[in-house]
């Protein structure tokens, strides 16, 4: 990783030497993010995404139309001790702006350093709502959050039929514990029942308990929810299918990777939420063209596109803040309204610093993710985290 990290930082610096005398100073974003170990999958797309953006800011002149861009890179590897010594360094290195990982639990470590020495942090893609209330008012969310996720999946096993659902779900995190109850909360309240409960341990690679249990259920249920993520979820499904479990499965966007695309005809007919779909026309599709003409592969996943756009969000607020100063820039952060991005709009103003954000669901076939919907859940259906 240390040959990776040189490589990011003189990108960086080379591109910004060739306009340094059109900025006013430098500004240092840190990321503490997990380019190894079981978080890779979303944090290593999300940081390609990023670093491209970087790069065409500074070569437009810099956040604001002023301040140059230097990253500083340190890889967590998937450990929260890890992420709490990043960002320890980072805060001592005098960082502007922090990026934790996509996971709730180090980003609030990361985030409860960062708060008070007043740097706004973002985190990649962590969606527990709670993330923001943990650490305060320095740190934000920038991915569609749990609560709303699971909504809009209530909504749509709804509108479905679906009837009687079994959950699965993990202790082990907010994201594998709590986004399985949101869904609950409003699927009952929507008329529909759970028929079925169990739990794993994260990382486990035997589900044959569960397995049995689903498949001694008579009647089957209508479908299977959880927001199980990679290595358990793809274990789960191979292991659900070899035993003749056909229930459709709705998961959540942390099965947004070409590992479960990847895994052929089992995986066909899974339904999942994430930040977009690049459809034809559109402002995300574009990009999937961009970013496949730089790098010469196109992206596997859409956190290549929401990693590109928070280096945009911050330059919206770097020019309603007119600084990099950390108690305008969150100032600034906390009161932005409709920023256009690749997936559409984001919110923060009369948020928690969660965003208000489009959420989609695709459905997998033949290896690819077809758009179902596009939309935001009714506030009304949201439950409180």
């Amino acid at each position: 990783m240390k040959n990776f990290r040189f490589t990011v930082l003189a990108g960086a610096m080379s591109l910004a030497g060739l306009t340094t005398g059109a900025f006013a100073e430098d500004v240092t974003i840190g990321l503490a993010t997990a380019q190894t170990g079981g978080l890779a999958y979303a944090d290593q797309p999300s940081l390609a995404g990023f670093k491209m953006a970087v790069d065409e800011i500074n070569a437009a002149g810099g956040l604001g139309g002023k301040y140059k861009i230097v990253l500083d890179i340190k890889d967590t590897r998937t450990d929260t001790a890890a992420t709490v010594q990043a960002a320890q360094e980072l805060v001592a290195d005098g960082v502007k702006v922090m990026i934790t990982p996509c996971d709730a639990d180090p980003s609030i470590a990361a985030g409860q350093i960062s708060q008070p020495a007043q740097i706004p942090t973002l985190t990649f893609c962590g969606t527990t709502p709670t993330i923001t209330e943990a650490v305060g008012d320095y740190m934000f969310g920038t991915y569609p959050a749990d609560n709303g996720q699971a909504a809009l999946l209530a909504d749509y096993a709804a509108s479905k039929g679906y009837k009687n659902i079994y959950i699965l779900k993990s202790p082990d995190s907010a994201y594998t514990l709590r986004l399985p109850e949101y869904f609950e909360e409003v699927f009952k309240k929507k008329g529909g029942a759970i028929v079925g409960e169990g739990t794993y341990t994260m990382g486990q690679q035997d589900f044959a308990a569960e397995v049995t249990k689903i498949k001694a259920m008579n009647p089957q249920p209508d479908a299977i929810m959880t927001a199980a993520y990679e290595p358990d979820f793809p274990a789960f499904l191979q292991q659900l299918r070899g035993a003749g479990v056909a229930a459709p499965v709705i998961g959540s966007d942390g099965i947004d990777s070409p590992t479960i695309t990847g895994l052929g005809a089992i995986a066909n007919g899974i339904v999942h939420t994430t930040a977009g779909s690049p459809v034809a026309g559109s402002k995300l599709a574009a990009f999937y063209d961009k970013f496949k003409e730089k790098t010469g592969a196109a992206p596997e996943t859409v956190y290549v596109a929401t990693g590109y756009e928070i280096p945009y969000i911050l330059d919206a607020a770097v020019k309603a803040a007119g600084s990099v100063d950390g108690p305008a820039l969150r100032d600034a952060l906390a009161n932005l309204k409709d920023v256009e991005v690749l997936t559409g709009k984001v919110t923060y103003a009369g948020t928690n610093r969660m965003p208000i954000r489009d959420i989609t669901i695709v459905e997998i076939e033949d290896g690819k993710r077809k758009p179902i919907l596009t939309a935001m859940p009714d506030p009304a259906d949201v439950p409180k985290p």
